[in-house]
Formats: C-alpha cells, structure tokens, sequence
C-alpha cells in the first residue's frame, strides 16, 4: 500500500492540464528544496501540483485514522468522523464568516491590509467544527448519557441544527449560496502551502494521539464493562478519541472542506484484509486514507479535463453505493 501510494502521488505531480516531463518534475523538487529559481514547469509543479498532493496526503491520512478510531470506539461499522458533526459545524463556521465579510467590510479591510483575510474563512471552519463536538458532548453530559449512542444521538441533532442554521445564511444571499455550496463539496484545487501550513499541526497531532490509542481499542471491542474490568478508564477514553478525531477532521476540512465517505470505506476495506486488531488497523488506515484521496482528487483532473470535479464528489460517488451495500447487509455490530 505505501508503494502504491508513493507511485499515485507521483503520476498526481507529473499528470495535469499542462504536460511537464519527469524531469521537470525532478528539477522542479532540486530548485523548491534549494531556493533556486522557480520557471515555467517548474513553477506549476512545486508552487501547485506539489502543495495539492501533500494536502491530499494530510487530509486523506487525518479523515482514515479518524474513521477507523470513531468506528473502533462506537464499536460501528457505519461510524465516520462526521458523525459527531464535525463537518457540519466547520460548514456553519465558514459560512458565519463570509457572511461576516459582507456585513462588516470596514473591519474586513483591517484584516486584508494585514493580510489575515485568506485565513478567516479556514479558521471560522476549524472553530466551528470543535465547537459542534463540544456542543456534542455537553449536550449528552447534560442529558445523563454515558453511553457512545448518546454521544451519537447528541452529535446527530447538534448536525441538523448547524445545517439548518447554514442553509438560512445560504439563503439570504446568492453568492454567498455559491461560495458556501462549493466549499461544501470538498476540493484540492484551490489549496496552497499556506493551507498545508494550517491543516498540519492539528492533523498530526489528532492523528498521533489516535495512533497510540491502538491497543485500548482493542480492549473495547470486547465490552465497555470487560474493558473497565481491565483497568481502563472507559469515560475518559471515549472523550479523548472523539476529541483526537475530531482535531484531526476539523484540521483538514477547515482547508479543503467536506470531503465525505474517506472515513467510511478505507477502514472498513482494511479490517476485511487485516483484522480487527486496532494496532495495526489505525495506522493502516491513515495510508489507505491518504492513498484513496490522492488518487481520488487524481481521477477527479482528469475525468472531465480540461475542467476538474470537485474531489467530494468523486469521494461521494465511491462511497455513496459502500454506504448503501454496508446498509443491505446489515453489517453492523450493535452496542450491548
């Protein structure tokens, strides 16, 4: 799988609208790395195609981990890191703050003459992605639920409020309907280093604490009760993956947006392969995540060339019929 997924991401950096050459796109990483230069092939390949692959890579790996640390914890199959509203509170968020930019423009005038503007938007979506958990997880606390479906239900409404909430900004505005709706579909196009720059500290530090959460996993597929028989502290755990997870989610989709199904399909593909042992599963899910996206946000420039698909939506035509096939088969594994 990682030979598969360094030789996806290196057709991704030499396969575009405009055709370079392999060693164009080995002068292009010489001159990027030395502080050479950068012209003509060069040029797209380090300041466009390198950046969308690496994006790719972060935000695949982030969306794999957290899938399969979200369906190891509720014990679900059908689980995804969306279900705790993850990407419907980053989609309020970055709604909130176009809207924001329409009704209070002198203020946004400050922000551009300092050049903080391009990172509003990124960050009102990261804000409202773990404010929605938050939100979650306070409303369950509030409710007296201890169980993961609380935590489920609670994430569920907190979602459809923030949709609701989302579709009226929406509505108030045509362009900002435009704006919202393409953000919503997830795309590796307009990304650059500076959103690398954003999404990879809280990707990998989410992605890092999932990966040592591997063997406590594997304690709770026997049982919450065998588990805290065990010594682990159920509580805690449960919060602190979600919280993992949900850093990790809000990272990436704050840059490239929703991206859905990623979470879905990878990790549960790879427990038919591997087994449920979450030691090997996490990890494995991060590069099967990273491979799936690349390759996705691949097919997706060049399915329609010379224009591009959203990479949500080719993601969203994969995983949709998973969805559908997981659904007829029953394949889910009830809480006790």
């Amino acid at each position: 799988m990682v030979v598969s997924l360094t030789m996806v991401s290196a057709v991704a950096l030499w396969w575009g609208s405009v055709p370079v050459g392999w060693r164009d796109v080995l002068d292009a990483m010489l001159r990027g790395v030395t502080g050479r230069p950068l012209q003509g092939a060069a040029a797209i390949v380090w300041q466009l195609r390198l950046p969308r692959v690496l994006v790719g890579l972060v935000a695949g790996a982030a969306l794999g981990i957290s899938g399969a640390a979200l369906q190891g914890i509720f014990r679900n199959p059908l689980a995804d890191p969306y279900l705790t509203g993850v990407a419907s509170g980053a989609l309020f968020g970055a709604a909130v703050a176009m809207a924001a930019g329409q009704a209070l423009p002198q203020a946004f005038t400050g922000l551009a003459e300092a050049g903080a503007t391009g990172y509003l938007v990124p960050a009102a979506a990261f804000a409202g992605g773990l404010g929605a958990v938050l939100a979650a997880v306070v409303l369950a606390r509030t409710a007296g639920g201890r169980r993961t479906t609380d935590l489920v239900l609670a994430g569920v409404v907190v979602g459809s409020v923030l949709t609701a909430a989302t579709t009226y900004l929406m509505m108030r505005d045509a362009d900002r309907v435009r704006a919202v709706f393409s953000w919503s579909l997830g795309n590796l196009g307009t990304v650059g280093w500076p959103q690398l720059r954003l999404a990879l500290p809280g990707a990998a530090l989410g992605s890092a604490l999932l990966l040592v959460a591997g063997r406590p996993l594997n304690a709770i597929q026997m049982g919450e009760d065998v588990a805290a028989s065990l010594g682990l502290p159920v509580g805690p755990l449960k919060t602190g993956v979600i919280a993992a997870a949900s850093l990790a989610t809000a990272s990436v989709v704050a840059q490239v947006g929703i991206i859905g199904f990623v979470g879905l399909v990878v990790p549960h593909i790879l427990r038919r392969l591997l087994g449920g042992d979450y030691r090997a599963l996490l990890p494995a899910s991060a590069v099967g995540g990273a491979l799936l996206l690349v390759a996705a946000d691949l097919g997706a420039r060049v399915a329609v060339r010379p224009a591009e698909l959203p990479v949500g939506v080719v993601t969203t035509l994969l995983g949709g019929p998973f969805f559908l096939y997981l659904l007829k088969r029953g394949d889910r594994h009830a809480e006790p």
